[in-house]
């Protein structure tokens, strides 16, 4: 289906590792974070809902009973965050992987003790917009950003991009749609080796909360915003992995599309374990080396 038609070039991995390019991308991504609304609808909370998903299979796919109880558990699974949002979204994905065999009951359950622990470690921390709340594009892929032509009067050199595909857009941290993109620097081979540097991620934050308190027509201690912002993305560096690792295992068993979704789940999700293995210490108490995305992670330049 054909929306819109937008002039412009489509950039690669590569392209959204030049300066020029992801600075427009940082001022064009805060300028939507900053005046897209978040429309939501609020629902009630049931009296009975709760976290005890027990298994999580049976009626998990959206057949039988269970329906409505897991809708409630869905929209509930972040507590005073309004439906939808990208909890909901990751809640509602746990629930329709497949479930047929042991082993795919095992990892539902796992996935969703992880979940669990993410909302909670994560879903109430303060941040930009409302409630913590912008509205994100969640998948700024370098095949979503169209670098639009020059136009007469622009600063010589200085680019202009806008977004496509809005598929996966909902009510979403900033900062998880900050560490989403910068983990697509690596393109769908997942290269580690070109996320972006503590400089680079500086950069590019920078020029995000400039343009983000331009588009609000507000003052604050923007080099303050900057360092709460570069902690925040630093905290989500790893669920931009959780979240694509299941939406892969879905996809593994109804996309008719040629990719090898259940490799790109492993690789996925194996970012994320990397991620919680540094920051909960297990990986350097085992004496195991430093996964290479985060070597890079960390590095300054």
């Amino acid at each position: 289906m054909l929306y819109r038609y937008i002039k412009g070039s489509v950039t690669s991995p590569d392209d959204l590792r030049k300066p020029d390019i992801y600075c427009a991308v940082a001022g064009r991504l805060a300028e939507w974070h900053a005046t897209v609304p978040c429309i939501q609808q609020a629902k009630p909370a049931s009296n009975g809902a709760s976290h005890q998903h027990g298994n999580g299979n049976g009626t998990s796919n959206g057949n039988g009973a269970g329906h409505e109880d897991r809708q409630t558990v869905i929209d509930n699974v972040a507590p005073g965050k309004l439906p939808p949002n990208v909890w909901t979204v990751m809640q509602k994905w746990i629930f329709a992987l497949p479930d047929t065999t042991a082993e795919q009951k095992a990892r539902q359950r796992t996935l969703q003790v992880e979940l669990d622990s993410l909302v909670e470690q994560l879903s109430q921390r303060p941040g930009l917009g409302v409630n913590g709340l912008v509205f994100a594009h969640c998948d700024l892929l370098s095949g979503n950003v169209i670098i639009l032509p020059g136009q007469p009067g622009d600063v010589e050199g200085a680019k202009s991009v806008t977004f496509i595909d809005y598929e996966y857009a909902t009510p979403s941290p900033a900062a998880f749609d900050l560490a989403n993109h910068f983990a697509e620097w690596g393109g769908f081979d997942c290269d580690w080796s070109v996320m972006p540097t503590r400089a680079q991620r500086q950069t590019f934050i920078t020029k995000y909360i400039e343009s983000y308190f331009a588009s609000q027509q507000s003052e604050v201690d923007r080099e303050a915003e900057v360092t709460k912002l570069m902690d925040e993305v630093d905290l989500f560096r790893g669920v931009p992995g959780f979240y694509w690792g299941i939406w892969a295992l879905i996809q593994a068993t109804i996309s008719d599309i040629d990719f090898d979704y259940a490799s790109y789940a492993e690789t996925r999700l194996s970012e994320y374990w990397a991620w919680k293995a540094e920051s909960d210490g297990s990986r350097a108490a085992a004496g195991a080396d430093k996964p290479l995305r985060e070597k890079r992670w960390e590095q300054s330049e």
